[in-house]
């Protein structure tokens, strides 16, 4: 074979999955998805997706809702939809449209569930699907006057009998409804029994599928990541996030702050964006993180690896001094990285003339896929600011093809004799880098 690179799109890409696949093996999402995804003419190709997830070994809890489904029986009998603070009052007569419209959606997914025709994406799948009472419900009651009747909340979730069938390879499905003691049932909110769910089972991750591109804010523009901290700041200024998504926001606090690492919220209508957001690195929709998604830090030996498969392409076309294995490793200390989801995407180096109070900027780059983000200049900022702590005055840089780039950033043009006398010596003249230094 050679060394030929394959350029098949579908092999780079089964490849770059990888070391999702391996991360996810045997652990726990919770899937939540609305009547509208069910009702939609392909949701065949969404229960497709969640059985690939299920034979990766991932244990998946799938939450499901029935508003749509619901209302079309409510108005096939003439019954006024009636909601308060946007949670529906449910009288007898809704009860009964609620339980014929859960049950006949709960029945549906599971004969999609079933599915095994050859040829197709479900052969030899033989998925089995568990559901029953596991959430425990107590009524709203009456709040602000208004009596919800059975409308009710998650009083708690049997994580244990979930847990269970979750390591017997069961994929567990939980409807909106819950049951009291006295044996009540309740009509309870898909988010509030998904959101509960993931709590209860400390999920790994998150993941809710909308009728959006994800979340947004007042200008409709997707929030792509964000903290928990920043969730947080946007949620306390009420203008920020369009009403739609206040509740999700919400929940994703909330599950983050309950030991589950990543909220995903997903366009459902978009064909595979399941797929696409578990096993690319930039997904497709919003991500809420309790973790550092992608940081600016010191870099370690364990990162030497990654800092040459970047720098690599910059070396073969003359941008960068090639470094050596070995001088990277002793020179490793003087190196800061940024990292995005366990992934080198940008690096730089700073290396200090404390006689002279002056650094020298060296080995700047970052990942191709991210060069039009802000993010080189995010790294060049983090160097000053670290050159600042240790008493640099000036930053210099020697560059053969990025001098522009430097110049915007304050970098001017100097003589070779302005460098420090250490560093004269070792200029490579064949290489006629030109010389930019910046005061701090």
């Amino acid at each position: 074979m050679g060394n030929a690179k394959n350029n098949n799109p579908f092999v780079q890409w089964f490849r770059n999955s990888a070391p999702y696949i391996n991360t996810f093996r045997g652990k726990t999402f919770v899937i939540a998805f609305d009547g509208d995804a069910v009702a939609d003419a392909h949701f065949t190709h969404l229960i497709h997706d969640i059985a690939l997830l299920n034979s990766l070994g991932i244990r998946l809890v799938l939450v499901h809702g029935a508003r749509p489904q619901i209302e079309q029986r409510l108005r096939e009998r003439n019954v006024e939809l009636n909601y308060v603070n946007g949670l529906r009052i449910t009288d007898s007569v809704a009860l009964a449209c609620v339980k014929e419209a859960v049950s006949s959606v709960k029945v549906e997914i599971e004969a999609l569930m079933s599915m095994g025709l050859a040829n197709s994406p479900m052969a030899g799948a033989r998925i089995r699907v568990a559901s029953g009472n596991f959430v425990a419900a107590r009524p709203l009651g009456i709040r602000d006057g208004v009596d919800y009747g059975h409308t009710g909340e998650v009083r708690r979730i049997d994580a244990e009998a979930l847990q269970r069938y979750l390591h017997d390879g069961s994929i567990v499905l939980l409807s909106p409804l819950g049951y009291s003691p006295t044996g009540e049932v309740f009509n309870l909110s898909m988010l509030d029994v998904a959101t509960s769910a993931a709590i209860a089972l400390k999920a790994e991750k998150f993941i809710c599928l909308v009728e959006a591109p994800g979340l947004r804010n007042k200008r409709k523009q997707v929030l792509r990541e964000l903290s928990v901290n920043e969730a947080e700041q946007f949620l306390a200024a009420k203008t920020s996030v369009l009403d739609d998504d206040i509740a999700l926001l919400k929940s994703a606090v909330r599950v983050c702050n309950n030991g589950t690492r990543r909220v995903h919220v997903i366009d459902r209508r978009v064909d595979g964006g399941l797929l696409q957001e578990l096993f690319t690195r930039d997904g497709i929709g919003s991500l809420v993180n309790a973790d550092v998604f992608e940081g600016m830090r010191q870099a370690s030996i364990d990162d030497v690896g990654g800092i040459l498969e970047l720098i690599a392409p910059l070396e073969a076309d003359g941008i960068l001094v090639r470094r050596s294995r070995e001088l990277l490793e002793t020179e490793i200390d003087q190196f800061s990285v940024v990292e995005r989801d366990g992934m080198i995407i940008g690096c730089g180096a700073l290396y200090p003339y404390p006689n002279d109070n002056v650094g020298e900027l060296a080995g700047l780059a970052v990942h191709p896929d991210y060069r039009d983000n802000g993010r080189g200049e995010a790294l060049l900022s983090y160097l000053e600011r670290r050159a600042k702590k240790i008493g640099v005055k000036r930053l210099f840089v020697l560059t053969t093809q990025t001098a522009h780039w430097f110049i915007e950033r304050g970098f001017e043009r100097a003589d070779i004799t302005a460098l420090p006398v250490k560093k004269q010596a070792l200029y490579n003249y064949q290489r006629r880098s030109q010389v930019y230094i910046k005061n701090l």
